[in-house]
Protein backbone atom coordinates (compact mmCIF):
# COMPACT_ATOMS: atom_id res chain seq x y z
CA UNK A 1 0.00 0.00 0.00
CA UNK A 2 2.83 2.39 0.87
CA UNK A 3 4.42 1.62 -2.49
CA UNK A 4 1.19 2.45 -4.34
CA UNK A 5 0.73 5.75 -2.50
CA UNK A 6 4.35 6.72 -3.23
CA UNK A 7 3.91 5.97 -6.94
CA UNK A 8 0.66 7.94 -6.99
CA UNK A 9 2.29 10.96 -5.32
CA UNK A 10 5.26 10.71 -7.69
CA UNK A 11 2.92 10.74 -10.69
CA UNK A 12 0.79 13.59 -9.33
CA UNK A 13 3.73 15.83 -8.42
CA UNK A 14 5.54 15.08 -11.68
CA UNK A 15 2.48 16.02 -13.74
CA UNK A 16 2.03 19.23 -11.78
CA UNK A 17 5.74 20.09 -12.15
CA UNK A 18 5.54 19.56 -15.91
CA UNK A 19 2.32 21.57 -16.14
CA UNK A 20 3.70 24.54 -14.24
CA UNK A 21 6.93 24.39 -16.25
CA UNK A 22 4.81 24.61 -19.38
CA UNK A 23 2.87 27.57 -17.99
CA UNK A 24 6.15 29.35 -17.12
CA UNK A 25 7.38 28.73 -20.65
CA UNK A 26 4.19 30.08 -22.19
CA UNK A 27 4.32 33.24 -20.08
CA UNK A 28 8.00 33.89 -20.81
CA UNK A 29 7.60 33.15 -24.53
CA UNK A 30 4.76 35.65 -24.66
CA UNK A 31 6.97 38.19 -22.88
CA UNK A 32 9.79 37.68 -25.37
CA UNK A 33 7.55 37.77 -28.42
CA UNK A 34 5.52 40.84 -27.41
CA UNK A 35 8.09 42.67 -25.25
CA UNK A 36 5.28 43.52 -22.84
CA UNK A 37 3.72 42.29 -19.62
CA UNK A 38 0.33 41.89 -21.26
CA UNK A 39 -1.13 38.63 -22.49
CA UNK A 40 -0.18 36.33 -19.59
CA UNK A 41 -3.77 35.15 -19.19
CA UNK A 42 -4.25 34.60 -22.91
CA UNK A 43 -1.09 32.52 -23.11
CA UNK A 44 -1.36 30.45 -19.93
CA UNK A 45 -4.59 31.31 -18.12
CA UNK A 46 -6.54 28.17 -19.01
CA UNK A 47 -3.64 25.87 -18.17
CA UNK A 48 -3.09 27.60 -14.83
CA UNK A 49 -6.80 27.38 -14.07
CA UNK A 50 -6.75 23.62 -14.73
CA UNK A 51 -3.62 23.02 -12.65
CA UNK A 52 -4.97 25.10 -9.79
CA UNK A 53 -8.30 23.29 -9.74
CA UNK A 54 -6.49 19.93 -9.82
CA UNK A 55 -4.50 21.02 -6.76
CA UNK A 56 -7.61 20.37 -4.65
CA UNK A 57 -6.26 16.82 -4.53
CA UNK A 58 -3.64 18.15 -2.11
CA UNK A 59 -6.37 19.08 0.35
CA UNK A 60 -7.61 15.49 0.12
CA UNK A 61 -4.06 14.15 0.47
CA UNK A 62 -3.67 16.03 3.74
CA UNK A 63 -7.15 15.16 5.00
CA UNK A 64 -6.68 11.39 4.56
CA UNK A 65 -3.10 11.40 5.88
CA UNK A 66 -1.41 10.63 2.58
CA UNK A 67 0.95 13.54 3.30
CA UNK A 68 1.74 15.15 6.68
CA UNK A 69 0.66 18.68 5.73
CA UNK A 70 -2.89 18.40 7.05
CA UNK A 71 -5.83 19.91 5.18
CA UNK A 72 -6.20 23.46 6.53
CA UNK A 73 -3.19 25.23 5.03
CA UNK A 74 -3.53 23.53 1.62
CA UNK A 75 -7.22 24.46 1.64
CA UNK A 76 -6.42 28.10 2.43
CA UNK A 77 -3.94 28.36 -0.42
CA UNK A 78 -6.11 26.44 -2.86
CA UNK A 79 -9.21 28.47 -2.03
CA UNK A 80 -7.47 31.83 -2.36
CA UNK A 81 -5.78 31.05 -5.65
CA UNK A 82 -8.76 29.28 -7.20
CA UNK A 83 -11.08 32.15 -6.32
CA UNK A 84 -8.57 34.56 -7.85
CA UNK A 85 -8.04 32.73 -11.13
CA UNK A 86 -11.63 31.57 -11.73
CA UNK A 87 -13.91 34.17 -10.13
CA UNK A 88 -11.78 37.29 -10.70
CA UNK A 89 -9.38 37.04 -13.64
CA UNK A 90 -11.29 34.36 -15.52
CA UNK A 91 -14.61 36.26 -15.34
CA UNK A 92 -13.48 39.85 -15.88
CA UNK A 93 -11.90 40.41 -19.28
CA UNK A 94 -10.89 43.94 -18.28
CA UNK A 95 -8.35 42.57 -15.82
CA UNK A 96 -6.68 39.92 -17.93
CA UNK A 97 -4.20 42.27 -19.60
CA UNK A 98 -2.94 43.85 -16.36
CA UNK A 99 0.82 43.57 -15.68
CA UNK A 100 -0.08 42.39 -12.17
CA UNK A 101 -1.65 39.27 -13.71
CA UNK A 102 1.67 38.58 -15.43
CA UNK A 103 3.56 39.06 -12.14
CA UNK A 104 1.15 36.82 -10.24
CA UNK A 105 1.11 34.02 -12.80
CA UNK A 106 4.89 34.04 -13.22
CA UNK A 107 5.46 34.02 -9.44
CA UNK A 108 2.98 31.17 -9.03
CA UNK A 109 4.51 29.17 -11.87
CA UNK A 110 8.09 29.52 -10.69
CA UNK A 111 7.18 28.66 -7.11
CA UNK A 112 5.16 25.62 -8.17
CA UNK A 113 7.82 24.27 -10.54
CA UNK A 114 10.24 24.27 -7.59
CA UNK A 115 7.72 22.93 -5.07
CA UNK A 116 6.41 20.04 -7.18
CA UNK A 117 9.88 19.11 -8.41
CA UNK A 118 11.00 18.89 -4.79
CA UNK A 119 8.03 16.69 -3.92
CA UNK A 120 8.62 14.43 -6.92
CA UNK A 121 12.31 13.93 -6.16
CA UNK A 122 11.45 13.33 -2.49
CA UNK A 123 9.13 10.52 -3.57
CA UNK A 124 12.15 8.95 -5.25
CA UNK A 125 14.12 9.34 -2.02
CA UNK A 126 16.89 11.29 -3.73
CA UNK A 127 16.17 15.01 -3.84
CA UNK A 128 19.17 17.15 -4.90
CA UNK A 129 20.26 19.56 -2.18
CA UNK A 130 19.95 22.57 -4.48
CA UNK A 131 16.28 21.80 -5.15
CA UNK A 132 15.68 21.48 -1.42
CA UNK A 133 17.38 24.84 -0.89
CA UNK A 134 15.31 26.48 -3.62
CA UNK A 135 12.12 24.94 -2.25
CA UNK A 136 12.66 26.55 1.15
CA UNK A 137 14.24 29.80 -0.04
CA UNK A 138 12.67 31.00 -3.31
CA UNK A 139 9.28 31.44 -1.63
CA UNK A 140 10.71 34.36 0.38
CA UNK A 141 10.55 36.47 -2.79
CA UNK A 142 8.02 34.64 -4.95
CA UNK A 143 5.19 34.42 -2.42
CA UNK A 144 5.06 38.17 -1.65
CA UNK A 145 5.20 38.91 -5.39
CA UNK A 146 2.27 36.58 -6.02
CA UNK A 147 0.26 37.90 -3.09
CA UNK A 148 0.88 41.50 -4.07
CA UNK A 149 -0.25 40.80 -7.62
CA UNK A 150 -3.37 39.00 -6.41
CA UNK A 151 -4.39 41.84 -4.09
CA UNK A 152 -3.80 44.52 -6.71
CA UNK A 153 -5.92 42.67 -9.28
CA UNK A 154 -8.72 42.18 -6.72
CA UNK A 155 -8.55 45.86 -5.82
CA UNK A 156 -8.80 46.82 -9.49
CA UNK A 157 -11.77 44.45 -9.80
CA UNK A 158 -13.88 46.29 -7.20
CA UNK A 159 -15.15 49.19 -9.36
CA UNK A 160 -15.77 46.81 -12.28
CA UNK A 161 -17.80 44.44 -10.13
CA UNK A 162 -19.73 47.29 -8.49
CA UNK A 163 -21.24 48.38 -11.80
CA UNK A 164 -21.42 44.93 -13.38
CA UNK A 165 -24.36 42.48 -13.12
CA UNK A 166 -21.71 39.87 -12.38
CA UNK A 167 -21.65 41.32 -8.87
CA UNK A 168 -24.92 39.56 -8.09
CA UNK A 169 -24.22 36.34 -10.00
CA UNK A 170 -23.31 34.44 -6.83
CA UNK A 171 -26.86 34.01 -5.58
CA UNK A 172 -25.78 31.51 -2.90
CA UNK A 173 -24.16 34.37 -0.97
CA UNK A 174 -26.37 36.19 1.57
CA UNK A 175 -24.70 39.45 0.48
CA UNK A 176 -23.36 40.97 -2.72
CA UNK A 177 -20.19 39.66 -4.27
CA UNK A 178 -18.83 43.20 -4.18
CA UNK A 179 -19.08 43.25 -0.37
CA UNK A 180 -17.64 39.76 -0.21
CA UNK A 181 -14.59 40.82 -2.21
CA UNK A 182 -14.01 43.81 0.06
CA UNK A 183 -13.95 41.47 3.05
CA UNK A 184 -11.56 39.16 1.21
CA UNK A 185 -9.20 42.08 0.59
CA UNK A 186 -9.19 42.88 4.31
CA UNK A 187 -8.61 39.36 5.63
CA UNK A 188 -6.43 38.09 2.79
CA UNK A 189 -3.11 39.53 4.05
CA UNK A 190 -3.64 37.97 7.49
CA UNK A 191 -4.41 34.52 6.09
CA UNK A 192 -1.51 34.81 3.66
CA UNK A 193 0.86 35.87 6.44
CA UNK A 194 -0.10 32.77 8.45
CA UNK A 195 0.95 30.60 5.50
CA UNK A 196 4.10 32.67 4.98
CA UNK A 197 5.17 32.19 8.62
CA UNK A 198 4.46 28.48 8.33
CA UNK A 199 6.84 28.30 5.35
CA UNK A 200 9.57 30.01 7.36
CA UNK A 201 9.04 27.46 10.12
CA UNK A 202 9.38 24.69 7.54
CA UNK A 203 12.51 26.36 6.18
CA UNK A 204 14.23 26.31 9.56
CA UNK A 205 13.29 22.68 10.11
CA UNK A 206 14.09 21.33 6.65
CA UNK A 207 17.27 23.26 5.85
CA UNK A 208 18.83 22.87 9.28
CA UNK A 209 17.91 19.17 9.28
CA UNK A 210 19.39 18.77 5.81
CA UNK A 211 22.53 20.69 6.78
CA UNK A 212 22.93 18.57 9.91
CA UNK A 213 22.73 15.33 7.91
CA UNK A 214 25.23 16.66 5.38
CA UNK A 215 27.71 17.65 8.12
CA UNK A 216 27.37 14.28 9.81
Amino acid sequence: MARISTLYLLAYNSIQAIGWTLSSSKILCNLLSTASLHGAYASAGHLISFLQCAAFLEVIHGAVGLVPSGALLPLMQWGGRTHFVLAIVGKLDELQELPSVFITFLAWSMAEVIRYSHYAFSCLGNCPSWITYLRYTAFIVLYPLGMGGEMWVMYKALPIIKKNPYADSYSVLPFSYYDFLKVVLVVYPFLWFKLYLHLFKQRRTKLYKHHGKKSA
